[in-house]
């Protein structure tokens, strides 16, 4: 891999799903990036992908991809059963890996992602978005700096009502693809979570509907080392909700669409009861999908491997399957 700032990253995705296409237009829109290739099951189907996003090289393998030499990363929009597999076969191949959350299927097969990739030499990060956005940082800064006092509870939220699609058909409800509302929405509130409190719950309790054996309504609590609580819900059967509340002995942070901001010219949390007499803050023009394809390429191109980002998706599967454990035999778990 060359450590030449000045070039792009050139990308292969592994998927034609929709959110290839979301992740192509980032690629796009990025300063550091280009996708070469698409692979998908079929030659039609990438040839297809192809010639409407543009790309230059069109597979009907995954692993076709993988022999391009001429790439340097993949990005891995499969089904969350599939990510271990490709993530593994990718690092072997000396890509790095971009791959969508969850990361994994459960936390030892994440590890086993981090080690091969570790092993090999190529970056590995988790698609969450919306830690890239720079609201995210600011954010950061003010909890970090104890504007809202000691912590004592964080509440989060991502649901969404599939109304019609909920039924048979929709992947996001096949448990034999790792399929669920704890890993496709709670992942993120999890996320959240850690990324507030910098540290690991010691033990979970959940409670959960299932609809053939994959959960659709979700709520968990973790609890703290020393007395912090966070609670978070998600589901598919509940009117859109992407929010979250950091609250301390002084104040609280409240951000009511951390997953997707309202739109990319300008975004807003709030402060209550306000700091500094002001408790709208606003963020102004950032396009998440953008940075994170920029902070990875960053990364990549800069010749060293970011630890953090596999570690805090492996700190998040860890979670999700004490909740998992939790929801299952009604009763709490340690998360270990």
């Amino acid at each position: 891999m060359s450590n030449d700032a000045d070039r792009n990253i050139r990308w292969g995705f592994l998927s034609t799903a929709n959110i290839a296409g979301k992740v192509k237009r980032a690629v796009d829109l990025s300063s550091n990036s280009e996708v070469i290739a698409i692979a998908s099951r079929t030659e039609e189907k990438a040839q297809a992908w192809k010639d409407e996003h543009g790309v230059e090289r069109a597979y009907g393998t995954y692993d076709a991809l993988l022999e391009d030499d001429g790439l340097d990363a993949i990005y891995i929009g499969l089904p969350p059963s599939m990510h271990a597999e490709w993530t593994i076969k990718a690092a072997e191949h000396g890509k790095h890996v971009l791959c969508e959350k969850p990361l994994s299927a459960n936390a030892h097969e994440a590890e086993e992602m981090a080690e091969a990739c570790r092993r090999n030499g190529v970056q590995l990060m988790d698609g969450v978005m919306w830690v890239h956005h720079e609201r995210t940082s600011v954010m950061k800064e003010i909890i970090s700096s104890g504007a809202l006092g000691d912590f004592r509870k964080m509440t989060a939220a991502f649901t969404i009502n599939l109304g019609e699609l909920l039924p048979e058909g929709n992947i996001r409800l096949k448990k034999e693809l790792a399929g669920g509302g704890l890993g496709d929405l709670g992942y993120y509130c999890i996320r959240a979570i850690l990324w507030a409190f910098d540290e690991m719950p010691n033990e979970v309790t959940a409670t959960a509907r299932y609809h053939k054996g994959v959960d659709i309504n979700l709520s968990a609590m973790l609890l703290f080392e020393d007395g912090k609580l966070a609670s978070f819900d998600c589901a598919y059967d509940t009117a859109t909700r992407k929010w979250f509340e950091v609250a301390g002995t002084k104040a609280s942070l409240v951000c009511d669409d951390f997953v997707l901001p309202g739109n990319e010219e300008s975004s807003r949390f709030w402060i209550h009861p306000p700091v500094d007499e002001k408790s709208e803050h606003t963020v102004g023009e950032c396009v998440q999908e953008a940075l994170m394809i920029e902070h990875f390429a960053d990364a990549v191109l800069s010749g060293g491997l970011n630890e953090c980002w596999p570690q805090e998706a492996i700190n998040a599967m860890k979670v999700c399957d004490a909740v998992l454990e939790s929801a299952a035999r009604n009763e709490r778990v340690a998360v270990l």
